[in-house]
């Protein structure tokens, strides 16, 4: 059985979850990362040498990087995997590129939110209102570039795994949002996913 090191908790773990749950795949969590004090561990760093969440033992294969997790998963679970996970490289670039995306685009304001987010008004940090800015603008983007019912295109995807328990964060935070139409369509079909509601309960 695959283990899943990462706390339930993790916005990266979650991603991790919901895909595993979505293939149903058997795995074991186990509580790793912030509050349990063991990803400095020596043993904990012969796994993943950033010291991170989460980091997947599938028997002697190990890995780590949440979106490189989701790749991994989809590619080695057969006809389910492929149809997140299109093997076609037109089609691929479609999921990829919003997988970059989030990291590369989305994820600054939302660490720098995130951080701040469950603090007092008066309390946060000064650049609260630059990252609600451009949270703001990032998920404007996505919106925008919304073409059909998933962030890739027609069929659900790796896209829309990976980008679903952060979005439902960022949509959760005490900001001012431009409408976000395609978006928030988008995030109740996601949220009525039993995958995404599990990966997310915690």
């Amino acid at each position: 059985m695959m283990r899943l090191l990462g706390r339930a908790t993790s916005g990266n773990v979650q991603k991790v979850v919901f895909l595993l749950e979505e293939l149903g795949t058997p795995y074991a969590r186990e509580d790793y990362g912030r509050q349990f004090n063991n990803t400095a561990d020596a043993a904990y760093l012969a796994l993943n040498p950033n010291g991170k969440v989460p980091t997947l033992v599938d028997g002697a294969t190990v890995v780590w990087e949440s979106n490189t997790i989701l790749r991994y998963l989809a590619n080695t679970a057969g006809a389910e995997g492929a149809v997140l996970y299109p093997a076609d490289p037109a089609a691929r670039s479609t999921v990829e590129r919003w997988m970059d995306w989030l990291l590369a685009s989305l994820n600054n304001p939302y660490m720098g939110l995130f951080r701040e987010a469950k603090k007092p008004a008066a309390e946060r940090a000064a650049t609260w209102a630059a990252d609600a800015k451009d949270m703001a603008t990032q998920l404007g983007i996505l919106d925008g570039a919304m073409g059909g019912p998933w962030i890739a295109g027609a069929a659900f995807s790796l896209a829309d795994v990976a980008l679903a328990p952060i979005v439902h964060r960022c949509l959760g935070f005490p900001i001012e949002l431009p409408a976000l139409a395609n978006v928030r369509a988008w995030h109740g079909r996601v949220a009525a996913h039993p995958a995404f509601k599990t990966a997310t309960a915690a």
